[in-house]
């Protein structure tokens, strides 16, 4: 359908989660006049429904803590040697402490320094126990007044009763409330808070995590003067004669021109959600119906585009994608729905095992590195997958993922294909289709190192971020408890991710480049659009936020600056609706 409306503005966003909404931030502080555009119909996109963290080496707390350029280097050049970027990671790490005091002094958003959130892989040298991964503050949605409604609500399936817990001292209470009267009423006062909030406003107000985040930064942009559009997808974007992107034609609620007098900036995600791209990128996935995202908006649509205008895609990564084992299952009314296990395997008596019955990775990695290994130990398989393994005990005791622990009744997570009984290993075992004498072989040789807190097969448990992800209260071992008595109980695991690492190629100033490597002016990419700074690795909580917001205000404070170098001015103060 033709356009018959045209909007000026000096710079077009596409995507409105972490990446976008740093770049509108810091062009509008300049004066710039600044449109997000949503595909969505709610703001946010994937850090929404995320736990917010912020990998960020080199802010005031590692300063504090002595921790040096030189260790977060030497981590990096470990995580992924072989796609090692050290320009891009310079400037990664020449931007943080900037990025992160614009964001506090000069936005509404604020960040709290934990002491203690291990990176991902400390094994390797350059490791820090706690300094580098910064979150969000909580905040109140009423700030956002009638806006609030229009923020991307939490992954229903990874609340607890409409409450998001926290990763660290909040979650651990939640892992303890039916073993402490003081975690029970810690968890009663947090639900009871969540659900009449719910019953007065509609939705909980508080909000925290990835969610907290995003509140902030909408509430920043709305009073800096940014308009943000949802339901807005971009149809195509527009170039002039030299081949520069003017701006773009957009559908849904807003469908205009827009003309972007110094760039348009894609952050609309990456391309988990697309079948065809995951066929051509990801290794499990050659028929594109082996990948099950919880991503929000990452179909690929900035990919495209910058397809479409001569951009290309950057696969060069040890990883294309952040992996993050999920579990799928179905409501009643055949809605489908997700449950990204980042956390609760590596917890004390539960383990994950093939279709032969046998463990094929430390349980307790990061989500990513033991998808990793979940994807390399499928590989010529007809599909990827595994079962998470738990007895009466551990289910009683921690529930499985989605599967909450007593006292809920588990009669709602069978009906919904969730979780799987058996009253011995033979009968459960015969029930997911995995190879019963192996199954049992695999438990009792488990146990023997479990009940002595050592994993002699994998490791687990031998690290401070295996710790970090089991029960700091249970002993010998945080990671490690026996699978003794029956019944049993299985969730059937198959990957996810939280994000592509592989993505759009961009050269220092994060302009899209061709195949040639020559760059399409005016066309920017950061966030999971563009190919990651780490080079596949994931280094700790929040690798994906931290360069998105990094990045995305590098985009927002050079875009008028590279628009100038090629003689283009900046637009309008007021943005203007041409005649129709």
């Amino acid at each position: 359908m033709m356009q018959n409306k045209t909007i000026a503005c000096d710079v077009l966003v596409v995507g409105s989660g972490a990446a976008g909404m740093a770049a509108a931030l810091k062009a509008a502080s300049q004066g710039l006049t600044v449109i997000v555009a949503e595909k969505e119909q709610y703001f946010g996109g994937t850090t929404a429904i995320s736990a917010g963290w912020a990998w960020v080496p080199g802010n005031r707390a590692c300063t504090a803590a002595g921790d040096t350029r030189e260790e977060v280097e030497t981590y990096l050049k470990n995580l992924a040697p072989d796609t090692y970027n050290a320009d891009g990671v310079a400037q990664f790490l020449d931007t943080v402490p900037e990025a992160l005091d614009f964001f506090e002094r000069e936005t509404d958003v604020e960040f709290v320094y934990p002491e203690k959130a291990p990176d991902y892989q400390m094994d390797l040298p350059g490791a820090r126990l706690g300094g580098r991964a910064i979150l969000p503050k909580d905040t109140d949605a009423r700030i956002l007044g009638d806006k609030r409604l229009l923020m991307q609500p939490y992954m229903s399936s990874y609340t607890v009763f409409g409450y998001m817990p926290q990763v660290g001292p909040d979650i651990n209470e939640f892992f303890h409330v039916n073993q402490s009267v003081k975690s029970f009423v810690y968890v009663a006062k947090k639900l009871l808070r969540t659900w009449f909030d719910a019953a007065r406003y509609r939705r909980p107000v508080l909000r925290s995590n990835g969610n907290a985040l995003m509140t902030l930064m909408v509430k920043s942009a709305c009073d800096a003067g940014v308009r943000m559009w949802k339901s807005s997808p971009v149809t195509e974007l527009t170039r002039g004669d030299d081949g520069a992107v003017t701006g773009a034609v957009l559908g849904g609620e807003h469908p205009v021109r827009v003309e972007a007098k110094l760039g348009v900036i894609l952050a609309a995600g990456g391309f988990s959600g697309n079948a065809e791209l995951r066929k051509k990128y990801f290794p499990h996935d050659a028929a594109g119906d082996d990948h099950f995202t919880p991503t929000v908006g990452h179909g690929g649509d900035a990919a495209t585009m910058a397809l479409a205008a001569g951009g290309r895609i950057d696969d060069a990564v040890s990883s294309v994608g952040s992996w993050a084992p999920v579990t799928v299952f179905r409501f009643r009314d055949g809605r489908e729905r997700l449950f990204p296990h980042l956390r609760a395997i590596g917890l004390p008596g539960l383990i994950a095992v093939d279709r032969h019955g046998r463990r094929f990775g430390n349980e307790a990695l990061s989500y990513h590195d033991f998808g990793g290994r979940m994807i390399a130990h499928n590989a010529g398989e007809e599909k990827t997958f595994g079962w998470v393994i738990a007895d009466e005990k551990t289910m009683h005791k921690y529930g499985i993922g989605y599967a909450k622990p007593w006292p809920m009744p588990r009669g709602y997570f069978y009906k919904m294909g969730y979780l799987v009984k058996g009253n011995t290993l033979e009968e459960l075992a015969g029930k997911i289709g995995v190879d019963a004498a192996g199954l049992t072989q695999t438990v009792a040789e488990f146990n023997v190192g479990a009940r002595a807190g050592e994993d002699q097969a994998f490791g687990r448990g031998s690290t401070e971020y295996n710790h970090f992800r089991g029960d700091m209260e249970h002993k010998p071992n945080p990671n490690l408890a026996p699978l003794e008595a029956g019944p049993y109980y299985a969730a059937k695991i198959q990957m996810g991710d939280l994000g592509t690492f592989a993505g759009i190629a961009v050269d220092s100033d994060n302009v899209v480049v061709t195949e040639e490597g020559t760059p399409i002016p005016g066309l920017f990419a950061v966030g999971a659009a563009a190919r990651s700074v780490f080079g596949g690795g994931y280094p700790g909580y929040g690798s994906h936020i931290g360069a998105a917001l990094v990045f995305g205000y590098r985009a927002g404070r050079d875009v008028a600056r590279l628009a100038a170098s090629r003689g283009v001015k900046r637009g309008l103060d007021i943005i203007e609706e041409a005649a129709r």
